[in-house]
């Protein structure tokens, strides 16, 4: 899901005919808000299955790492990108904002733990 909305879905919305800045800003702030819904919920889940059969350790290292940047992602970089999103939504001719490159940093971070965590976890289960 993250690959999809957040590498793919993400850049190509501005791309389409007739998609303004205002109408991208509009959808991907519902996107978003809905996947980072859906991440929070995989991550309680992700939390009680480690409590109930906790894995090795560095499944669970690689795990809270993709629960941290999902964090992250929520409790700093999301609430400053939604100001600027108002801003422009209310007719503010706001400049690029930087954290764009800070989400992406974290998605790409949340990418990859999760891939590592996965993998170990296929690992240990083979083994």
């Amino acid at each position: 899901m993250v690959l999809a909305i957040s590498f793919l879905e993400a850049p190509l919305k501005f791309r389409a005919p007739g998609v303004t800045v205002p109408i991208g800003l509009g959808i991907g702030r519902l996107v978003f808000r809905a996947l980072n819904g859906i991440e929070i919920v995989f991550a309680a889940t992700i939390l009680a299955a480690t409590v109930i059969d906790p894995p090795t350790a560095g499944v669970i290292t690689a795990l809270m790492v993709a629960i941290a940047a999902l964090l992250v992602q929520l409790a700093v970089v999301r609430p400053r990108l939604t100001r600027r999103s108002d801003a422009v939504l209310a007719g503010y001719d706001a400049p690029r904002s930087r954290g764009h490159y800070a989400y992406v940093a974290l998605e790409t971070l949340k990418v990859a733990a999760l891939l590592v965590g996965g993998i170990l976890l296929l690992v240990h289960s083979v083994s």
